[in-house]
């Protein structure tokens, strides 16, 4: 039972007896699916978030630190397939951005390691200081069709604004933030056509960024993009009807969710308190038989759907609790 198995794998990892939850509850579930099919990064994330009692926690952490660390490189960046599109043992600030949402999640974005990924950061900056989506090196391995690589990559917000914002955030200081955060609103104060993934960068970009009342100002022109444009479906039992963003997968439409995964967001002013609890019930809907949630992106090899569920599960999960939904 996924209960018994729990109950062995967290005492192994956390030293803490996980709480009982009901066998029919989207945890319990979710749980099964974990542990079935997931990474051992990703078994132990469950196990911090979920599973793992408050005084169990420090040692909860390391064990994730643990895991993770087997995906760093020595250049301080991050390989190894950690984002499961990209394939192959090098670098790139795709994975290095998975690295740092780990970081963050567990309470560990400080101190050396920190220090250690801003010098990955600035050694693979394009000329303006910005990150690339894509760097070179990953040329010769596997990696998704939709992310072209190029010998001269430019910079790119949707690598650079999650990892900005996240740095500020966590109130790091270090040199390559400053052209990078330069960067970054120069790239959101002129979103115009934009597509939903480049808007959830910005928003991670303007929930860290210091400057609070330039992000809040930012952050409503964007909200007003994103609704003009029908870039959100606000009512999930109409979604055929909103448009699916070109080369997105068939069915690949964004919620309110994916733009406020937390209530604290400047996102989740865009949205009523009924959009956004009816983009939560189609969330919490999304759960299949096995206990996972679905990925909407197009896959492109049964390794990586297979890795990457787990992935959004674990951030369904997150998103649902954060704004209030029963879980467990």
């Amino acid at each position: 039972m996924a209960g018994t198995a729990a109950s062995s794998e967290s005492s192994g990892s956390s030293g803490s007896s996980p709480p009982s939850v009901s066998l029919s509850s989207p945890l319990s579930r979710a749980e099964h699916f974990i542990w079935l099919t997931a990474r051992v990064l990703e078994q132990r994330r469950f196990a911090y978030h979920f599973l793992t009692r408050s005084a169990g926690r420090g040692r909860g952490a390391e064990a994730v630190e643990a895991a993770l660390t087997a995906y760093r490189e020595e250049d301080g960046g991050y390989g190894h397939g950690l984002e499961p599109d990209l394939r192959g043992p090098v670098s790139q600030p795709l994975h290095t951005a998975h690295a740092l949402r780990v970081l963050d999640s567990i309470g560990r974005c400080d101190g050396l390691r920190v220090e250690r990924i801003c010098r990955y950061l600035t050694a693979v900056s394009t000329a303006e200081g910005a990150l690339p989506a894509i760097h070179p090196s990953l040329r010769g391995y596997p990696y998704a069709p939709r992310l072209p690589v190029a010998d001269d990559p430019s910079g790119d917000l949707l690598a650079t604004g999650p990892v900005v914002g996240l740095l500020h955030r966590n109130e790091v200081w270090h040199a390559w933030l400053f052209r990078a955060t330069d960067f970054c609103w120069a790239a959101v104060e002129r979103l115009d056509e934009s597509h939903p993934y480049e808007i959830e960068a910005a928003v991670a970009f303007l929930d860290g960024v210091p400057d609070r009342a330039r992000a809040e100002a930012a952050a409503d022109r964007l909200g007003r993009l994103v609704r003009a444009r029908g870039l959100v479906v606000l009512d999930p039992a109409r979604r055929a009807e909103y448009p699916v963003p070109p080369a997105y997968a068939p069915g690949e439409r964004h919620y309110p969710y994916d733009y406020a995964r937390v209530p604290e967001s400047l996102a989740r002013a865009w949205f009523t308190d009924e959009e956004m609890e009816r983009s939560l019930d189609h969330l919490a809907g999304l759960q299949r038989e096995d206990g996972g949630w679905p990925i909407a992106r197009r896959a492109w090899a049964p390794s990586t759907a297979l890795e990457t569920r787990p992935i959004v599960t674990i951030e369904a999960l997150l998103t649902l609790r954060a704004h209030g939904r029963a879980i467990s």
